[in-house]
């Protein structure tokens, strides 16, 4: 059994993460293991030795003779290895995989990642989508978006959290907040700079660790400027090693307008850094967060509420410490092992797998 995994590329990024976790974890197994890419060659997760990494195309930007040459290589590929499992986890991977596939009768499975409802590909994404054997979601909210058709195809299945994770940090934490993942609108990181400025007039000794880089660097840049917190904000770029140089941070703070599950939220609970996070559409994070328990809830968008969650945290330790323990409990909910379990016997149509949302509740599909 070899399994293929559709991708655009391997940089840093959740999504990336989680493959990187499964093929290492099937390469474990003995499974045969490949991570085809898309657009561009770039590979910042170390993979288990044995596993196929190749790029079949570079970034088209929409030139259509570059998405006709890596159609013709991908169905290439799959023409040599018709015994295989495509699991992809993107919307275009999905659409470049069932057009590849086609007539060949391999299955697919579908991780779906993110909002659905942020995507621009509706129909042409529903129709790949419909190719598929199965497809996974993060939460019931999710689901309940798509057509009744694909949601008769549908589980929800969380993200696994990576066993390497360190301990949770022993002793006195650094008074600084923590942001980790892509400098893009999505992660709404502004919302979090004007946050942290309104927040240190109060807590001057804290600051604000950016882990991660993308396009609204320079502009977030200028931003910490114009605001006078400049010498505040320390801008670490993408870093292999991130979840050592945060494990001792006060607080982590997921600023996000929409989210599928950040595993870096998920990291950052398990390793027992207090966690604020937006409660953003489609609801992965009140999956694992119960407000004022193992984390902070604030609402999409609300400078003041995230100022007032980075408040609470900070002028209160004993409150800090309790959400602390008790965020690091889920390390031992969603091993790898069972996720990696659940796609596979998803992919392989094994059982028609009951839709429960990660606490074991019923989900209810219908509009």
């Amino acid at each position: 059994m070899k399994i293929v995994f559709i991708i655009p590329n391997m940089t840093g990024g959740g999504t990336e993460r989680v493959i990187s976790l499964l093929v290492n974890e099937y390469r474990k197994r003995g499974m045969e293991a490949a991570v085809m890419m898309f657009a561009g060659d770039e590979c910042a997760y170390r993979l288990a030795d044995g596993t196929e990494l190749f790029c079949v195309s570079e970034q088209s930007h929409g030139r259509p003779l570059v998405q006709i040459r890596r159609l013709a290589r991908m169905r290439r590929y799959l023409k040599k290895n018709r015994d295989c499992l495509i699991y992809s986890f993107s919307v275009m991977g999905t659409v470049f995989g069932a057009l590849a596939a086609l007539g060949l009768g391999i299955r697919m499975f579908v991780s779906e990642r993110n909002d659905p409802r942020q995507g621009l590909q509706g129909p042409l994404r529903d129709w790949a989508y419909g190719r598929a054997a199965a497809i996974a979601v993060q939460t019931g909210e999710c689901m309940r978006y798509f057509p009744e058709k694909l949601r008769k195809k549908m589980m929800v299945i969380p993200n696994p959290v990576d066993p390497s994770v360190p301990e949770p940090f022993q002793g006195k934490r650094r008074r600084s907040v923590v942001f980790v993942g892509r400098l893009h609108r999505q992660k709404n990181p502004e919302l979090l700079l004007r946050a942290f400025a309104d927040f240190q007039k109060e807590y001057p000794d804290y600051v604000l660790e950016m882990f991660g880089k993308g396009e609204l660097e320079d502009t977030l840049k200028r931003t910490a400027a114009e605001l006078g917190i400049e010498e505040k904000v320390l801008w670490h770029g993408f870093c292999p090693d991130v979840r050592k140089r945060i494990a001792d941070a006060g607080m982590y703070v997921l600023s996000s307008d929409f989210e599928g599950i950040s595993n870096s939220m998920l990291e950052a609970m398990a390793m027992g850094i207090p966690v604020i996070a937006t409660d953003c559409p489609i609801g992965g994070c009140a999956e694992y967060i119960q407000n004022g328990k193992n984390g902070l809830l604030v609402p999409v968008g609300d400078q003041k509420a995230m100022t007032a969650a980075m408040q609470r945290l900070a002028e209160d330790p004993g409150f800090a410490r309790s959400v602390s323990e008790n965020g690091s409990k889920i390390r031992e909910q969603f091993p790898i092992e069972v996720i990696a379990d659940q796609m596979l016997r998803a992919a392989k149509g094994i059982e028609n797998q009951e839709k429960k949302d990660v606490r074991g509740h019923h989900i209810d599909t219908d509009l």
